[in-house]
């Protein structure tokens, strides 16, 4: 396979990590109006080079968007409410006085969901020619996925989840079942299908935006998906489940320093024999998909697909797991004849094996590299400046991490002294700025921050606790916590290590 490095990632160049939920505006979340066209200039005024943001895909159990109904589909609560107002289709909506400082997606959700059906009437009853045969247009490209999601979507408010525990002719998917089904659901069926249009055509318009101010998109793939999901109930037989269509293993992590019972993700793990006895049509018109809407792809728990950690789903824990093999080199070889290189940085955290390291290599991806995770193992720790490598992508932490002045004042002593003797003093006066600014000098191509770290906020913004089922990816900002000086100081930093935008 072609292993370059992709073009974007080539040369020095840096980024923010956000999501698009932590936006400002008035509706509860953010979303892809005015806000994030602010955000790109803002960017872009700063010198930055990327905007990577969390799985666009609806946000499941906890709010967490690895969790989601499906790989495929946008999430609903971004769609920009104040754009179909403008187009006629939803009446104007008073302010419902939300928390700006985070969603509070119990109470978001159904708002946004009522006002998306209110918008879906008005089109049906108002909506030009123009629009009808657009929507018409979305439909026919993306029914590869969009058919069986909006039908998933319809039954999942029928009868709940999880599918397996439907009607069985409808769980099994007996065509007579569902052809009833779709008969007596065109409406239901139409609005789940014009909210996907609204997302894609509003994703769309950002994009274009972006890079016309010379910003790129990084997206995020999760390797795994629930197993109350589109994907999983119309490929059924490319997962491992059981007679009862359930599954009997599950994805996790085994234990380790920080788990000593590991992590049990729960999700449905692939059959990959299946899944390559059908050229893995399923992954490429996945990453096709993604590749549509973002300019690279970081691909979650890389490791995986080099060897993965599988636990019988009776297990509470992950401590009874064991290692299986992944679908390995001919998987992204295959992807890569029909979809050609591979934009994507591999997410390759946690436990790193030669193999899972090698496997990298030959496909060319760069891997990420944590400044958090630097300092507690001596001048060999992979993650500490001077021994980084070009062709990585260097982060002072992620969205599972703390922020970086939350990481400083939890930090044991001696990690602290570590950090102090190889940053300096100013790593204590300032140590959102100095990892950003370490991770700029290093030589690494590509360095990405999550934007509490040019903020300078502490763990009470943090975006997602591993292992916490509830209070996490609420997080959001406010325009008047970010002043001039943050985005001057990046630029200027930017503008210094040759990282400024071309």
């Amino acid at each position: 396979m072609n292993t370059a490095v992709p073009p974007l990632l080539a040369r020095r160049s840096s980024g923010v990590l956000l999501h698009i939920t932590s936006l400002p505006g008035p509706h509860g979340c953010g979303d892809l109006g005015p806000a994030a066209r602010h955000f790109v200039d803002w960017l872009a005024a700063a010198g930055q080079t990327f905007w990577q943001v969390l799985p666009l895909s609806p946000a499941g159990p906890g709010n967490s968007p690895y969790q989601s109904v499906s790989a495929f589909a946008g999430n609903p609560l971004m769609v920009d409410l104040d754009d179909l107002v403008h187009r006629g289709w939803l009446p104007w909506m008073p302010r419902q006085g939300f928390d700006h400082h985070r969603s509070d997606f119990a109470r978001v959700a159904p708002w946004r969901m009522a006002c998306l059906r209110k918008a879906w009437n008005g089109f049906a009853e108002r909506a030009g020619d123009e629009c009808r045969s657009a929507l018409a247009d979305f439909c026919a490209a993306q029914a590869h996925w969009l058919d069986d999601y909006a039908l998933f979507m319809v039954l999942d408010e029928r009868y709940g989840g999880p599918w397996s525990c439907w009607p069985e002719a409808l769980a099994r998917r007996e065509p007579a079942a569902l052809d009833e089904a779709r008969a007596q659901s065109a409406h239901a069926l139409g609005f789940w299908r014009f909210v996907q249009w609204r997302f894609w055509v509003q994703w769309q318009a950002l994009r274009d935006y972006a890079t016309s101010q010379g910003i790129h998109m990084i997206g995020d793939a999760p390797i795994f998906v629930a197993h109350h999901s589109a994907d999983v109930w119309a490929h059924a037989d490319e997962f491992l489940l059981d007679e009862r269509m359930e599954p009997h293993v599950v994805a996790g992590v085994p234990p380790d320093y920080f788990s000593p019972t590991g992590q049990r993700w729960g999700n449905p793990l692939y059959n990959w024999d299946t899944m390559a006895h059908r050229g893995y049509r399923w992954w490429k018109d996945r990453l096709a998909h993604q590749f549509q809407q973002v300019d690279i792809v970081r691909l979650d728990h890389f490791r995986g697909f080099e060897a993965h950690w599988e636990i019988p789903a009776s297990e509470p824990t992950a401590i009874a797991g064991q290692w299986r093999p992944g679908p390995g080199l001919p998987f992204f070889e295959s992807l890569a004849a029909e979809l050609g290189p591979l934009p994507i940085i591999a997410e390759d955290l946690g436990m790193i094996t030669p193999e899972v390291v090698a496997l990298r290599e030959a496909c060319g991806f760069p891997g990420m590299r944590i400044l958090q995770f630097a300092f507690g193992s001596g001048p060999a720790n992979p993650y500490l400046p001077h021994n980084l490598e070009r062709q990585a992508v260097a982060y002072t932490g992620t969205h599972d991490n703390e922020t970086t002045v939350g990481w400083w004042n939890s930090a044991p002593a001696g990690e602290r002294q570590a950090a102090l003797d190889y940053l300096g003093p100013c790593v204590g006066q300032e140590p959102h700025w100095t990892l950003i600014r370490a991770a700029s000098q290093s030589v690494a191509n590509t360095v990405v921050v999550p934007f509490q770290d040019v903020l300078g906020l502490d763990t009470r913004h943090r975006m997602n606790t591993p292992g916490m089922a509830t209070g996490c990816w609420e997080w959001r900002f406010e325009w008047r916590q970010v002043n001039h000086e943050p985005a001057e100081r990046l630029a200027a930093m930017t503008r210094a290590h040759g990282r400024w935008r071309t």
